[in-house]
């Protein structure tokens, strides 16, 4: 099983749903960081469960602990490893699902490529791994800030039909994301989100949406074409996480409805170097960042497990019914925004120590 990823700073997670924790290796953090727990800490808060009735009941601080490579508030430049523990654990909630897969869940999948599988709350693939991710991309967010003053910022910008409203992605700021349970910074949209995730939650039910970023101030030149394109790692991060089912940056999608004199970005002198008056490219241009802000969207599917009654098989292929009883979220995308961030400034970071040894 593949649990790594990145080149020169590479975070490896470990640990499943309801097991003794959750965490993550990074190795590749340069040295004479400043770090602590609390420079972590605000993130898993922000993607921790029960923060919300729209969120899993599950409660868990997400307190998370560095074991090793600091040392005096600094870092060592050796691997950093960080830990999770789970507390509020109830395998036995999963004991029905350990004879009949959830639909549109990967305990099939995972039961066939290896023989067996974490039944309790999916394991490995459960949304509790992205933990590990969490913790080490908040590491990263410090560095690609103190380094480069970048700023990372994702919202969401919409949950099933609702559609957030124009948004400034150059002022957007954190807090104005998190001033509304649902992390959608239009408040009169943000109101109708929370009531159409009552509604399916109340139903049993679970629902989808959108999470969009901003990532602001990434200088001109990050990028590796041809296979190592800023967007495809972008992409391939994205769809890593759990209940993702599509990716886009720029105009996306949309972009081909236009023509190219439409589309294209058109260049003017920004100070001391090159600016676009558009940016349908998403700040990226060959794979390589512009110096232009990227944009990107997420898509998330609606959450596999639901209480609602469902006629399926089990592993067997003998007719069964599915309620699952578990702890779940009935819509994972405003818990999901600090995951974006954070896989995000992971894939940047990368990039950043790759550029920056290219010009040594």
């Amino acid at each position: 099983m593949s649990s790594s990823f990145g080149t020169l700073y590479k975070v490896s997670t470990f640990g499943e749903s309801h097991g003794i924790g959750v965490g993550a290796v990074v190795d590749g953090c340069p040295a004479n960081l400043e770090l602590s727990e609390a420079d972590i800490q605000p993130q898993l808060d922000r993607r921790r469960p029960g923060q919300s009735d729209l969120t899993t009941p599950r409660q868990e601080a997400d307190q998370v602990s560095i074991l090793s490579g600091v040392e005096n508030g600094k870092t060592l430049g050796t691997p950093i490893g960080l830990l999770v523990r789970n507390k509020d654990q109830r395998p036995g909630d999963y004991g029905e699902m350990s004879r009949v897969p959830r639909p549109s869940h990967a305990d099939y999948t995972y039961q066939v490529k290896y023989g067996n599988r974490a039944a309790s709350g999916g394991g490995r693939s459960s949304a509790r791994e992205t933990i590990g991710r969490v913790a080490a991309g908040a590491i990263a967010e410090k560095i690609l800030k103190q380094y480069w003053d970048i700023e990372i910022v994702a919202w969401v910008s919409s949950i099933g039909n609702v559609r957030c409203g124009a948004v400034d992605p150059e002022q957007l700021t954190r807090e104005q994301v998190d001033a509304h349970i649902t992390r959608c910074p239009d408040p009169a949209v943000a109101e109708q989100m929370a009531e159409t995730v009552r509604e399916v939650r109340d139903a049993a039910d679970s629902i989808g949406g959108v999470v969009s970023c901003v990532c602001r101030k990434v200088p001109a030149g990050w990028g590796e074409p041809v296979f190592d394109k800023l967007e495809a790692g972008l992409a391939q991060a994205m769809l890593s996480l759990p209940a993702t089912k599509g990716f886009e940056i720029g105009s996306g999608f949309a972009g081909t409805e236009l023509l190219g004199s439409q589309h294209n970005d058109l260049f003017v002198r920004k100070g001391e170097q090159l600016g676009t008056l558009t940016n349908h490219a998403g700040g990226v241009l060959g794979g390589i960042s512009s110096g232009e802000s990227i944009l990107f969207r997420t898509a998330f599917k609606p959450v596999a497990t639901i209480g609602k009654s469902q006629q399926t098989v089990d592993f067997d292929g003998k007719p069964a019914v599915m309620e699952a009883k578990g702890r779940h979220d009935p819509c994972v995308v405003p818990r999901a925004v600090p995951i974006v961030e954070t896989m995000t400034a992971l894939v940047l970071v990368d990039l950043a120590l790759r550029q920056q040894a290219r010009q040594l």
